[in-house]
């Protein structure tokens, strides 16, 4: 059955039953091309010539199901016609999965992201392997479209709106078990059994799974309900001028039954205007931009087991339980076990949100997490990461014991945030050992880590760092030592112009609107609080320069009176169970938008430098950089790609990516993405 197919493999089996595998040829994961999607039309049309007793689809490649649409064809959209085109192209085919006359089940193990959920979708039965790299998500909110080929329709009326809708507008994804719980599948089992028990549902005559009466209704009469409790939800998170995307889904589903074609072209949530504007343009950027960034240390031959943290503050604490969650076994040190415990308890509570109802899981993390005030560890480790406070002199002191003790082999990295590496270097036998790995608060959340090069470190040394990195499932930005390294040599300017406004009479309230309203995940103000004054007022200090040198007095005044931020409860806001109380805030919305390009320049201008002094490779790695380390508004692409006056959307000779650059990538759920999913979840 196989002869004319490059990219599926059909074995009509004994019992009636026809198999079809997808292996996409020449690739290491399945992804929906124009040629995948050619060649599944033609095997629905062998198969309806020859109705076998029932179908299952699964994958062949050991790397997962399928990962979505081919995004490297869908830049290359150049006009509204091939958009329709794009989606009509898999309305219809997956339209035509779901009526043909026998029945079909979807056998997924590993990942099943957006076209490929809408895929399974359309069949009878669906079958997850309970593994923990079995994870559906329709991630296309995310790169600011829609999932058009049916997963507007289907999902809502196979789990409800409630389920559905918050899967669509966050892309977030549901590992196996979830999916069985939500109704997303049939069955949840081990792969074991996962080829019998497709053939027995297959063939079993069972009815349909449907979503209960009270799904109906929400999906029915009360349709116009749950929308306008959508967008209200929306409305609290973000602008539609921003973020089209999550607005146009509620509205496909609510007004045209969760059919994109069926949408007029003078809608805001028609096609043409979701697919070419300058979100969608500037987020596929930013997908690129994070594959680029998981290129790092990827192929490099590191694979470190014991990690040692010295400092059991907040910082190591976080980093510590990163690692044991991981799966790496872990030695934390610090002056004594009461200054440990507390770091021990974080990372109890880190695990229990990670393995939530899997007790088993909980403690085997707890287990690999030891411990270790006299720092037996260090003998042992593959890695040894310090994470003290930002002193030179303690630093120094440190590495010139960690030295004496470690394997000559170890990996040696300091957190720190603000000092240079040759500098802490200076007093060891072998500089070439130590890099900067640069983690940021909250360590668990935030996806990037700057692995900073000094003047003497080690190329070797570096991409095992960076490989180091993608082990915790985080994304390496190679830096090269100066204060502040990027990301906090961006933010320090950006922060101290918000100040500045504060000293000129601007309420705190109003500052944090204006960044709010650009596209902020938090305002500047609001940051400082949370930072810490105190680590302002020293980060200030550190990253120095002339333009820094005077403390502006709103956050003086306050440092000096002890009022330290989140921390202490009080600083630019009073905070209450750990949110700030804050008045209304106040300005025209002129003045609010002037105000936010005034903040925002002094952060453009400090990455411009960077990029210019080499700190960073390029602008687009600084884009990424200041993105996935500080959220940085996505839609827009970066600062640095915004304020070039890149293209504002539509569609271009390059297509709708902007780049004309090969994109190899594909829709994944999972790690860094969630600067967008957060935001708009």
């Amino acid at each position: 059955m196989n002869a004319d197919y490059r990219h599926l493999i059909l074995v009509r089996r004994p019992d009636g039953v026809v198999w079809l595998q997808l292996d996409k040829a020449g690739a290491s994961t399945n992804t929906l091309s124009r040629e995948v999607l050619g060649e599944l039309a033609a095997a629905l049309a062998a198969l309806e010539q020859a109705p076998p007793r029932g179908l299952v689809i699964a994958s062949a490649k050991p790397a997962g199901f399928i990962a979505g649409a081919d995004i490297d064809e869908f830049t290359r959209i150049r006009s509204a016609a091939e958009a329709r085109d794009l989606v009509e192209r898999g309305w219809s085919l997956f339209n035509w999965l779901a009526r043909l006359p026998f029945p079909t089940l979807a056998l997924i193990r590993g990942h099943c992201m957006g076209g490929g959920l809408e895929l399974v979708l359309a069949c009878r039965y669906r079958i997850v392997v309970d593994e923990p790299a079995t994870r559906l998500a329709l991630p296309e909110v995310m790169l600011g479209i829609m999932p058009a080929w049916g997963g507007m329709q289907r999902l809502p009326a196979l789990i409800g709106p409630g389920a559905a809708l918050d899967l669509m507008l966050s892309g977030r994804g549901v590992d196996a078990r979830k999916a069985k719980k939500l109704g997303l599948a049939d069955e949840c089992l081990p792969a074991r059994v996962m080829e019998n028990a497709a053939n027995m549902l297959v063939l079993s005559g069972r009815a349909p799974h449907r979503s209960g009466w009270g799904a109906r209704i929400l999906n029915g009469p009360l349709k116009p309900l749950v929308a306008h409790r959508a967008r209200h939800q929306l409305a609290s998170r973000v602008r539609r001028a921003h973020y089209p995307a999550p607005w146009a889904i509620v509205d496909v589903w609510a007004g045209f039954g969760g059919n994109a074609l069926a949408v007029p072209a003078d809608h805001p949530a028609a096609l043409e205007s979701i697919l070419g504007s300058a979100t969608a343009r500037n987020l596929i950027r930013v997908f690129l931009l994070q594959d680029r960034l998981k290129g790092f240390g990827k192929g490099v031959a590191f694979s470190p087991r014991h990690v040692h943290v010295v400092g059991a503050g907040v910082m190591g604490g976080d980093i510590a339980a990163l690692c044991a969650l991981r799966g790496l076994t872990v030695t934390l040190q610090d002056q004594g076990v009461d200054r440990i415990a507390p770091a021990v308890a974080r990372a109890a509570g880190l695990f229990e949100r990670r393995h939530r109802g899997d007790a088993r899981a909980q403690r085997f993390a707890l287990d690999r997490l030891i411990a270790d005030p006299d720092g037996s560890g260090v003998a042992r480790a593959d890695v040894i990461i310090e994470a003290i406070s930002e002193s030179l002199e303690a630093k120094r002191a440190l590495f010139a014991g960690l030295e004496a003790r470690a394997r000559p082999d170890a990996l040696l990295a300091t957190n720190t945030s603000s000092l240079r590496i040759e500098e802490i270097a200076s007093v060891l036998a072998g500089p070439a050992r130590l890099v900067g790995i640069h983690f940021f608060n909250p360590v668990a959340q935030m996806p990037l880590v700057e692995v900073v090069a000094g003047e003497a470190s080690d190329a070797t040394a570096l991409q095992h760092a960076a490989a180091f990195v993608r082990g915790l499932d985080k994304l390496a930005l190679p830096v090269k030592s100066s204060p502040g390294f990027l990301v906090n040599a961006v933010l320090a300017p950006y922060m101290l112009e918000a100040l500045r406004c504060v000293d000129e009479g601007v309420p705190p309230e109003t500052v944090d609107a204006a960044l709010l309203a650009f596209g902020m995940p938090m305002g500047p103000i609001e940051l400082v609080d949370t930072v810490g004054l105190d680590i302002a007022v020293a980060a200030g200090a550190a990253l120095g320069g002339e333009a820094q040198a005077e403390v502006p007095r709103a956050l003086m005044s306050r440092f000096e009176a002890g009022q330290l931020g989140k921390k202490t409860g009080q600083g630019f806001y009073r905070w209450e169970k750990g949110k700030p109380v804050r008045a209304q805030a106040s300005g025209a919305a002129v003045e609010v938008d002037g105000l936010a390009a005034r903040i925002v320049a002094p952060l453009v201008a400090a990455a411009q430098r960077l990029v210019a002094a080499g700190v960073v490779a390029d602008a687009d790695l600084a884009d990424a950089g200041i993105i996935f380390g500080t959220g940085y508004a996505p839609f827009s692409g970066g600062p640095l790609h915004a304020h070039a006056g890149a293209s504002t959307g539509r569609y271009d000779e390059n297509g709708l990516a902007g780049s004309g650059q090969k994109m190899e990538a594909t829709i994944h759920g999972g790690t860094a993405d969630d600067r967008i999913g957060s935001r708009l979840g």
